[in-house]
């Protein structure tokens, strides 16, 4: 018997975008295969039809090189920290911790209730380093409910949004970030996609987004945006997330960049000062 997604909001149904993207992208781009298990595995138990996802090649390609990038960011991490925490916030149906269990470090899935009662019909356990929580990262003092470590001599965290922030109102984001920075401890980071702000209100223009009604409210404008919420955040780096995707957006993020001074989509690392 197959799962139903029909009770999902349209920010939540976005999930299904990444979930085919992974289970079955490398159809389209096979030498960027995850080799995703859990994704195929959850993907073969809902009423979704994949191959719908899967008509929009550039959200596939976006989906599949996000997943590496941060993939690879996660490792980084763990390297440094091996007994370290992530929190994967707002984690839909992604599963990284199949790929980044080092046998000490501890990985946290937190969502909305609706979409972490579908994880936990659809995924297998990842053992017990590994947990599910709900959050709603609209309320305030997220980080004390999800029991998140702080204080100056406790570990470092590294927080993952992925497919988030866009779909939250301006001040949302800024709280979030707040958050981060104002309980994370020494050498904790947080990583997150985002839009420039052009594309406020355009996501039905995008193919695969426009499927759901969910709509695009944040944006960054310029670079300082992502460290204006609190004086400890620091950008550690930047990722493009599209410029492999053909010669068109090989030219055409960069001279963005240059142009605007933010990225058309990618990937956002920040840490704290002290």
């Amino acid at each position: 018997m197959q799962v139903t997604t029909s009770a999902l909001s349209p920010v939540e149904q976005t999930l299904l975008i990444p979930l085919a993207a992974r289970a079955h992208g490398a159809r389209l781009f096979p030498q960027m295969a995850l080799h995703d298990s859990c994704a195929a595995s959850a993907l073969s138990k809902l009423e979704v039809e994949a191959d719908d996802y899967l008509d929009d090649p550039l959200s596939v390609y976006g989906v599949l090189s996000r997943t590496r990038i941060l993939r690879q960011i996660a490792l980084d991490f763990f390297i440094r920290h091996p007994r370290g925490l992530a929190a994967n916030l707002g984690c839909g149906l992604s599963c990284y911790f199949q790929w980044l269990d080092r046998g000490h470090n501890q990985w946290l899935d937190a969502d909305l209730p609706e979409v972490i009662a579908l994880r936990e019909n659809l995924l297998p356990s990842l053992g017990q380093h590994h947990r599910n929580a709900v959050v709603d990262l609209k309320q305030t003092h997220w980080w004390r409910s999800l029991g998140l470590p702080e204080g100056p001599n406790a570990p470092a965290v590294l927080l993952l949004l992925e497919g988030v922030l866009m779909y939250l109102r301006p001040e949302e984001v800024r709280q979030i970030l707040h958050e981060f920075a104002e309980h994370a401890p020494a050498g904790s980071e947080i990583v997150f996609d985002s839009l420039s702000w052009m594309a406020i209100g355009c996501a039905g223009l995008h193919p695969s987004v426009s499927r759901t009604q969910a709509q695009f409210l944040w944006g960054a404008r310029q670079m300082r945006d992502f460290t204006a919420a609190h004086p400890r955040l620091r950008l550690l780096s930047e990722h493009s997330v599209l410029d492999g995707y053909d010669a068109a957006t090989a030219w055409l993020c960069p001279v963005f960049r240059a142009f605007w001074g933010v990225p058309m989509y990618g990937i956002v690392r920040m840490g704290l000062s002290h």
